[in-house]
């Protein structure tokens, strides 16, 4: 066995002959070890948000989804509609026509955005999934209908089984100047037949539409705000990436084409910034704690001196010497670390199979998500011993150089 680890690991558990030595070595492992605790909880926690809203963003947004890079609308190259349809890769896709209308419901008026789709968006999204009251139904035989979210349905006061329907306002593209301010508008009435909920940014501002209803609102043919595509189940991120350079390369510098994290590059960036300052924030309150080992090794290198000379003259010289309290104090922190990641992942556990701590007033999920990310644990473990390692270093150098050389 390494001799300096032999001689530090007896230091570690032995009696001193001072008891605030194990004192303070106690309290610098406990530090390190509530500290370490929390890193891992609070990153699963964060983890667990993490999950919860890409799940309920994947719900609603496509895979790849393809826009006009200047400009509101686009008419799709029938060519174009042909190499979707026979793409190995596309399982399904869908037209979209977005703009933003005045809604009124029994005297009640709120502004939303219509999302007029083609039959195949379910297909595309997961939107029929999130449904709270009814079901998602744009079509009949012989009539249209309307899916608003949750949001919109509680501002207008929409229920299903009333007999009002939604009547919508769209300002005329044709009309020209006239005298007359209801012939500047586009006029429809359509019925609700669901409402869907998956998060409020959503909820608050989506009715779902047949496509054909809301191309007459428009006074639109052809044009189109998005196609929306939904990719062969199980395809890789490699091949899903190669697809969408080759959809941009295709459709040339008048498109965009984005996958779901593009759609909402700028949240996601700031949940990953939000959880890597939190780890910088709680290691710096680690490495605090860990100052205590300065102190602890500081008292044992004087409480031991006899036992350093004792070593000197039987040849051990005074980098031994140093390397023994260097690994006296990287034993403390990483017994702390050990039992802090024992404990973080114990906590964890407890919470993803018992949902211990519940969240109140929200219908997405009951408990606080917890979501394990095995790669935080050796980033954790190697970030504090290192750390610990420099620490340890500190007083070692300056006492020995003092008392030693």
């Amino acid at each position: 066995m390494n001799t300096s680890l032999f001689i530090a690991r007896r230091y570690l558990f032995s009696k001193k002959s001072r008891n605030a030595i194990n004192i303070i070595s106690g309290i610098s492992a406990a530090g390190v070890a509530v500290g370490v605790m929390a890193l891992i909880v609070v990153l699963s926690v964060f983890n667990g948000f993490d999950t919860v809203v890409k799940s309920l963003f994947n719900a609603f947004d496509p895979e790849l989804r393809i826009t006009a890079a200047k400009g509101k609308v686009f008419i799709p190259d029938s060519a174009f509609v042909q190499y979707l349809t026979i793409n190995p890769n596309i399982v399904a896709y869908s037209e979209t026509l977005e703009e933003n209308a005045l809604l009124e419901y029994s005297g009640k008026q709120f502004v939303a955005t219509i999302k007029g789709v083609s039959e195949s968006y379910q297909l595309t999204t997961g939107v029929d999934s999130m449904m709270v009251d009814g079901t998602f139904k744009l079509k009949s035989p012989t009539q249209w209908f309307a899916v608003p979210g949750y949001g919109v349905a509680q501002q207008l006061g929409v229920g299903l089984h009333f007999v009002n329907p939604i009547t919508f306002y769209v300002p005329s593209r044709t009309s020209g100047h006239t005298l007359n301010p209801a012939d500047a508008f586009n006029i429809k009435r359509i019925y609700p037949t669901g409402i869907f909920s998956i998060q409020d940014e959503f909820d608050s501002k989506y009715v779902f539409v047949p496509l054909e209803f809301t191309q007459e609102l428009l006074e639109y043919r052809t044009e189109r705000t998005a196609i929306e595509i939904k990719t062969t189940p199980g395809l890789s991120k490699s091949k899903l990436d190669n697809l969408q350079e080759e959809l941009a390369k295709i459709l040339g510098d008048n498109y965009r084409v984005q996958n779901r994290y593009q759609q909402h590059e700028l949240m996601y960036k700031i949940m990953k910034s939000e959880k890597w300052v939190i780890f910088i924030i709680l290691t710096f309150i680690i490495i605090i704690a860990a100052f205590n080992v300065v102190g602890s090794l500081t008292m044992l290198i004087l409480d031991k001196k006899k036992d350093i000379r004792i070593l000197q003259s039987m040849g051990g010289s005074v980098k031994l010497i140093r390397r023994i309290f260097v690994t006296e104090g990287f034993l403390i922190i990483f017994l702390g670390s050990i039992i802090g990641l024992a404990l973080g992942l114990l906590i964890c556990w407890l919470q993803i199979t018992f949902k211990i701590i519940s969240f109140p007033g929200s219908g997405i999920m009951s408990s606080y998500p917890v979501d394990i990310r095995f790669v935080d644990i050796p980033v954790i473990f190697f970030t504090v011993n290192i750390a610990g390692y420099l620490i340890s270093r500190i007083p070692v150098g300056y006492i020995t150089r003092k008392h030693l050389d």
